[in-house]
């Protein structure tokens, strides 16, 4: 009887043991508790993919969860000066700096930029390819009373829209000019549907060219430059910001990791990167 109790009590220890071990080969992996940090962007950053490669590229080594809250830039900054927001990411330059002067944003920082173009439907019914300008593109569709659709949303590229527009001496108006108050891809499918023209960034056009029957029409002058900057929400104005989250994105955007992978993003597909970097 002791002989058999002495064999279990064994037998006992040595399972124990190699439980142990097995438990020592295994990999622990180390849960990080995040913080939500709040992220209030226009939409072309999304449109064009891009923030599906940032995001978890800054998650990665930093102990937040981005949520992503994709507008025009105006809707962007306006969360920004209401405090509903930790850090933009937009490109509106005019009222960027009206921001900051205001006390609403700090730590502006250049990230990257790429270019307006104007596309539409590939009849080209206004004759823009032959402009020299955009103003004068802009002149030729408002002249033909072709179909032009506008976001019509303050955003970065609405804003630009209107620079054109005034520069033209016209105020778009008429059956002829459509708002859809939507974002970049939203307003390039209805213009694409409605076989129309109208402003856009090349980067989200290129990531949704395939489902679109637009072409690029007009591009090149320097009106159609566009640049995008990251800021914080100033923390004196809404103490309850996550402050050093914003910061850690912040720097995110301008470093060496997220410069350097601007520059091949884009590149297998379209043969060209769709930002070019401005911090490297």
């Amino acid at each position: 009887m002791k002989k058999w109790l002495s064999v279990l009590v064994g037998l006992v220890v040595i399972l124990a043991l190699v439980a142990m071990m097995a438990g020592c080969g295994e990999e622990k992996t180390e849960v990080v508790e995040r913080t939500e940090l709040i992220l209030a962007t226009t939409s072309s950053t999304q449109d064009s993919g891009l923030l599906d490669e940032w995001v978890p590229m800054f998650e990665e080594d930093n102990p937040y969860s981005v949520k992503v809250i994709a507008v025009g830039s105006g809707q962007a900054m306006e969360m920004g000066r209401s405090g509903e927001c930790d850090v933009m990411l937009v490109h509106s330059p005019a009222a960027e700096e009206e921001m900051v002067a205001e006390g609403f944003a700090i730590d502006r920082n250049a990230v990257m930029h790429n270019n307006f173009i104007i596309v539409g439907p590939a009849s080209d019914p206004a004759g823009i390819k032959d402009a020299t300008t955009a103003v004068e593109a802009f002149t030729k569709i408002a002249d033909a009373q072709q179909s032009f659709i506008s976001r019509g949303d303050d955003s970065g590229t609405h804003t630009r829209e209107l620079k054109i527009w005034k520069e033209a001496g016209i105020e778009p108006q008429g059956a002829w000019y459509v708002e859809t108050g939507k974002g970049m891809g939203d307003t390039l499918r209805v213009a694409s549907e409605q076989k129309a023209y109208t402003l856009t960034d090349d980067a989200t056009y290129l990531n949704l060219e395939d489902d679109l029957e637009l072409e690029i029409l007009f591009e090149g002058d320097p009106i159609l430059y566009n640049n995008y900057h990251v800021m914080n929400v100033n923390p004196e104005k809404y103490p309850d910001v996550d402050y050093e989250g914003a910061e850690a994105f912040n720097a995110f955007c301008i470093s060496p990791e997220a410069q350097e992978f601007l520059l091949t993003f884009g590149v297998d597909r379209f043969g060209r990167p769709l930002f070019e970097p401005d911090a490297l």
